[in-house]
């Protein structure tokens, strides 16, 4: 005979239904908040300032690099210099006044060196600079399409990176007057076809006089004048603006930066400015 079963009363299921819930309310808030997501941050922004002006030193250090790497037979580099600004400060005059019967002006127009020499019965002084015609160099020739001319400069002394007189004086053993190296570093100012013309020299040389003050006369610089060449380099055909060249393995290489001026410039050894020119 079966027994009859006895449901349990509505109020204990209800007691039991109460607990459930309340223990998964209770495991629901123990578990552990997840970590908050990690703040995502903007990469730093990196400003590119303009690459320093190149002055004598820094020139002077990548036409070496250049007539090393030349002379070993690799690539001379130098495209990373086009558009660089310069300022290029360099004495010359140091030992004195340019000999007598010197001429800056000859078939190729100047000789691309400023120097001093005295003026009428020692009452003045006359600072020139004329720049040489190297249009039809080799080392300029087919340098870039658009070129139409180039005027040179020459850097004298280019083992001296300092744009100060050399501080050693002539060995005294040596016998006579010892002649000067040949210029091996220069600077050829270009211009373009249909560029403006105002910046040419054509030949003419520049020049600035110091004149006496009154009775008394001009005293002769005992640390010479200082030529300074200002400017923006350009490039040459290859997209270098450093072009060099040697007759044989032997000899140094003669190496040119392609430039384009914007100012030429007499001062005086305190770096006081005696007479500029700029293109326009």
């Amino acid at each position: 005979m079966l027994e009859p079963t006895v449901s349990p009363r509505p109020s204990v299921v209800a007691l039991a239904a109460s607990l459930v819930f309340l223990a998964a309310c209770q495991r629901e808030e123990a578990a552990p908040a997840p970590p908050p997501a990690p703040a995502v941050s903007a990469p730093p922004v990196v400003a590119i300032g303009p690459a320093p002006v190149l002055d004598r030193a820094g020139l002077l250090q990548a036409m070496d690099v250049a007539a090393s790497a030349y002379a070993a037979g690799k690539d001379p580099g130098g495209a990373t210099l086009a558009g660089r600004r310069f300022v290029i400060r360099q004495a010359f005059g140091c030992a004195g006044p340019a000999p007598a019967g010197r001429s800056t002006v000859g078939a190729t127009g100047g000789d691309g060196l400023a120097a001093w020499s005295w003026g009428d019965k020692g009452k003045s002084l006359k600072l020139t600079l004329a720049p040489a015609d190297w249009t039809g160099s080799p080392m300029v020739a087919g340098g870039a399409d658009s070129w139409e001319a180039a005027e040179g400069f020459w850097l004298p002394r280019p083992w001296l990176h300092t744009d100060g007189c050399p501080g050693v004086p002539s060995d005294p053993a040596a016998d006579g007057a010892t002649a000067a190296s040949p210029q091996t570093v220069g600077l050829a100012a270009v211009f373009e076809e249909d560029g403006s013309r105002l910046g040419r020299r054509n030949g003419r040389a520049y020049e600035f006089t110091v004149r006496a003050e009154g009775d008394q006369a001009p005293v002769a610089p005992t640390n010479g004048y200082r030529l300074v060449l200002e400017g923006r380099m350009a490039a040459f055909a290859d997209g270098r603006a450093i072009r060099c060249r040697a007759a044989g393995p032997d000899q140094r290489p003669v190496c040119i930066g392609a430039v384009q001026l914007d100012r030429v410039a007499f001062e005086d050894a305190q770096g006081q400015g005696l007479s500029e020119w700029r293109p326009g």
